[in-house]
């Protein structure tokens, strides 16, 4: 029995390709993952920063090793003089520029200054990645104000020294969305070692907060006890090379322990800086109802450096206001150094 063959019409050809075509229309093609990846590397390629104090070089300069293309600014801008001999560029306005900006300011107030200044260029899509050590209620504050210019934002404080940053030791606390950290990952990659997703806006500024309460805390006993040491008679560098293998031991006898023994204040982090840290830590303590009696008399250590004119050396100099200040100085009063 033969076959018989069905022979389309031509019209029939015809409706049927026009339904395909419709239907391809009407649905969204997945993106492939080389898509995705493009997306990602848009995000990634040029890359802003803004705030080149110690720690915002110390970034920029990881994000320059990483091959990434910088556009750098700052509000003096003779700060950028030596990152631009090391490749990046000068941007009057890097969200102009750039999809993704880092901002490493003094603090929050700084911040929304600096950044309203650069408002003009905001657009839809950038993300702002924000490593200034602040309050919680000033992260979801800056959070919300940039997400009013579709500007997405995630608060990445760090936990580390400049010198430690430079040597791709650092960590970063991030506080914001998955999918914006997802789109941000390759930047935050470049900077830091590794950076562990804490939460919403504001978990982030809390995380730091107790980091660095724990580790001002440690600093300063180390400084007590090797003043203590240096009274009762023990060398300080042979105290703190047994102290390294006993069970005081901390990781500040590494990255701070030969400094105080050395008196070599050379600036990794300002004293005056922690200080201002402390502060936020006791407002945040008393508006959640706690006393914090250790990180109180931390707190009149570190303004009595700041007193006598050492809020500038670096946050080790905790070790000379014990050891060297002397006669106790109110807070506030300037003194003349010999």
């Amino acid at each position: 029995m033969r076959q018989r063959r069905y022979r389309r019409r031509p019209s029939e050809g015809i409706i049927i390709l026009a339904i395909l075509c419709a239907t391809r229309q009407l649905v969204p093609s997945r993106p492939s993952q080389n898509a995705l990846s493009n997306s990602v590397e848009g995000v990634a390629g040029t890359v802003g920063i803004v705030g080149l104090g110690l720690l915002g070089s110390a970034l920029c300069e990881r994000l320059l090793e990483a091959g990434k293309t910088v556009r750098c600014f700052n509000r003096t801008r003779e700060k950028a003089d030596e990152l631009i001999g090391r490749g990046a560029v000068w941007s009057d306005n890097p969200f102009a520029e750039c999809e993704t900006v880092v901002v490493c300011l003094y603090n929050a107030a700084i911040v929304r200054e600096t950044l309203q200044q650069l408002s003009g260029s905001f657009r839809p899509g950038q993300c702002v990645i924000d490593a200034t050590t602040a309050g919680p209620a000033d992260a979801v504050e800056l959070g919300a104000w940039l997400g009013s210019f579709g500007v997405s934002y995630l608060e990445a404080p760090i936990a580390a020294s400049s010198d430690q940053t430079r040597q791709g030791k650092a960590i970063a606390f991030i506080g914001g969305e998955a999918d914006v950290l997802r789109r941000a990952q390759p930047v935050l990659d470049a900077m830091v070692a590794a950076s562990h997703h804490v939460g919403a806006w504001g978990a982030a500024a809390r995380f730091k907060l107790v980091n660095n309460l724990i580790l001002g805390l440690n600093r300063a006993a180390l400084a007590e006890g090797l003043a203590f040491a240096s009274r009762i008679g023990l060398g300080p560098a042979k105290t703190l090379d047994v102290l390294r293998q006993c069970n005081a031991y901390s990781g500040v006898m590494d990255t701070k322990g030969a400094k105080m023994v050395a008196g070599d204040y050379t600036t990794q982090a300002k004293l005056g800086q922690h200080a201002k840290d402390v502060r936020i830590i006791l407002e945040e303590a008393d508006r959640n109802g706690l006393t914090l009696p250790f990180s109180k008399v931390h707190l009149e250590m570190l303004e009595r450096g700041e007193a006598l004119g050492w809020g500038d050396l670096d946050n080790s100099a905790i070790y000379r206001v014990l050891n060297e200040a002397g006669t106790p100085v109110e807070a506030g009063t300037p003194v003349e150094e010999a």
